[in-house]
């Protein structure tokens, strides 16, 4: 079944349009990182008997001629589907961001919550070779490594390397610098994949624990994995999957419609209405995938007074923003990250637009005829619409908003520091790592510059909180003191969209990206 030409030689109505083009602005993983949901519709026939057999192309926008298969550089799309394909991790999201057991069979942690001994199961690297734990802890020092630029780096920050030991070959103990309740969630962190001790060549040889295993990689263009016979988890159904590069949605869409390729990633909402329901492919809606939010930082006027922070959160039309920025692809937001995961306060009352309190709050703190800048970029799908949006909505409370557009090369960058409103959104993790990476005083990507010292020790708390329940307690009352006087204005959850051939079975509709069961090819067929 191995075709050697280049995919844009079988493809040529891809090549014409600009299909293998190589750009730096493919969309990268909102950090990354979503609950679920299903249409009836596209459910991608996952009904029925698997079919051994094929060879599935899925279609998704990457990273030109520097694109990498290793797998802890992973930072697009693309590039984590392959990683998937050819690697695993310990642990990985389910679909409400819960850690699920993979490489590790089970762990379990000491009473004082700062060692945890990870049992793994019997799996065996492309080679032949088992994974054992010097693979693990080679994997993570790799990535821990001071001189490189790992992503998945700061996740693992909770563990002590030095310390840490292989306890015979199945099992790791890992000491931590502090209790760390949430210490599954480290497991299965974005870009934590294990490679073997003896790794080489990754893009030239690599060798994963993974359901498919290496035959050909063009960066930019095209890479084709094949069957693992003797995966952990049960030999995928398919004989081979075919990466393809399209950098355009047009490009995805329309190889997919010609039968060039049978799933294409990321399609829009305006695409995904044309299409739905008409019979020739099939739209796949992953519920919750991206968290969309106006940032405001709370360190500096006119965001330090807690009173224009409730006032813009009462200004908010969620309805018209998720209509309008979103055209309707999505659902309304609470002001809380992680609508539908693990620990999330459902309880709290939704919040609806009450211009009439807005400006009742605004002229008790003296701000009747505020003007303020909004950051915006097309750097994400509906920023700049939102942003227009919002701008129309402020005025009706009698604040003046001027719509700054950045640029998309570095608005991420420009906008953590600087500035006091902006565009932001995130992909899924858990609700915990949400906290820890942008709410904490010491957090990297504090956007809001959220900074308490009471909130951080109620996320100690948590953290040292061995009793489940008693830990959500405390998180519920956290995400109480966000909802009430938090920084972000979180409107809406957008659904992430996928197009997939009428023959292609068994594609999962309640798992957000980023989680496990996203671009989960080991178990689709082809019907």
């Amino acid at each position: 079944m191995n075709d050697e030409r280049l995919p844009g030689e079988r493809f040529p109505a891809l090549r014409r349009r600009g299909f293998l083009a190589a750009t730096t602005g493919a969309a990268a993983l909102a950090l990354t990182g979503c609950g679920g949901g299903t249409d009836d519709k596209a459910d991608s026939g996952s009904g029925g008997t698997p079919r051994r057999g094929g060879r599935l192309r899925a279609a998704f926008a990457g990273g030109g001629a520097g694109e990498t298969l290793d797998p802890h550089l992973a930072n697009l799309f693309a590039d984590v589907a392959r990683a998937k394909a050819l690697y695993d991790k310990l642990a990985d999201y389910g679909a409400d961001l819960s850690a699920q057991p993979r490489l590790a069979e089970k762990w379990q942690s000491n009473k004082t919550l700062d060692r945890w001994q990870v049992t793994l199961r019997e799996a065996t690297f492309h080679d032949g070779k088992p994974v054992t734990a010097k693979d693990v802890l080679h994997s993570y020092r790799r990535i821990a490594d001071p001189k490189q630029a790992f992503r998945a780096k700061a996740s693992l920050e909770p563990i002590d390397l030095d310390a840490s030991r292989a306890r015979g070959d199945r099992t790791v103990e890992f000491v931590l610098k502090r209790p760390t309740a949430e210490f599954p969630n480290v497991l299965a962190a974005f870009g934590a994949y294990i490679v073997p001790e003896h790794a080489g060549d990754f893009d030239r040889k690599p060798i994963g624990s993974g359901p498919f295993r290496f035959v050909s990689f063009t960066p930019g263009r095209s890479a084709v994995f094949r069957r693992y016979e003797d995966y952990w988890d049960g030999a995928p159904h398919l004989d081979e999957i075919e990466f393809v590069v399209a950098n355009e949605e047009s490009a995805r869409v329309n190889a997919l419609l010609a039968g060039q390729v049978e799933y294409a990633h990321e399609l829009n909402p305006t695409t995904a209405r044309a299409h739905e329901g008409r019979g020739q492919i099939e739209i796949v809606r992953l519920r919750n995938s991206a968290m969309q939010a106006f940032c405001m930082k709370t360190d500096r006027p006119p965001f330090d007074d807690k009173r224009v922070r409730e006032a813009f959160f009462l200004i908010a039309d969620r309805e018209e923003l998720v209509a309008g920025a979103l055209s309707g692809a999505g659902e309304v937001g609470n002001d809380l990250f992680g609508k539908g995961y693990e620990y999330y306060a459902d309880g709290l009352p939704q919040r609806a637009q009450d211009l009439d309190r807005a400006r009742a709050l605004l002229k008790q703190a003296g701000a009747e005829k505020l003007k303020v800048t909004l950051d915006t970029s097309a750097v994400a799908a509906g920023f700049t619409e939102a942003a227009s949006i919002f701008r129309d909505q402020a005025a009706e409370a009698g604040v003046t908003i001027d719509v700054k557009t950045g640029s998309k090369d570095s608005y991420w960058s420009d906008i953590l520091d600087g500035g006091t409103l902006c565009c932001y959104r995130s992909g899924a993790m858990p609700i915990e790592a949400h906290i820890s990476q942008r709410l904490l005083t010491d957090s990297t990507t504090n956007a809001t510059q959220w900074r308490h010292k009471d909130f951080d020790a109620l996320y100690q708390q948590a953290q040292s909180t061995r009793d489940k329940s008693e830990r959500a307690a405390v998180y519920e009352r956290m995400q109480r003191r966000l909802y009430t006087e938090g920084g972000f204005l979180i409107w809406g959850f957008a659904d992430w969209i996928l197009g997939t051939s009428r023959k292609v079975r068994g594609v999962e509709t309640k798992a957000p990206a980023n989680t496990l069961d996203w671009a989960r090819f080991d178990k689709v067929w082809l019907a």
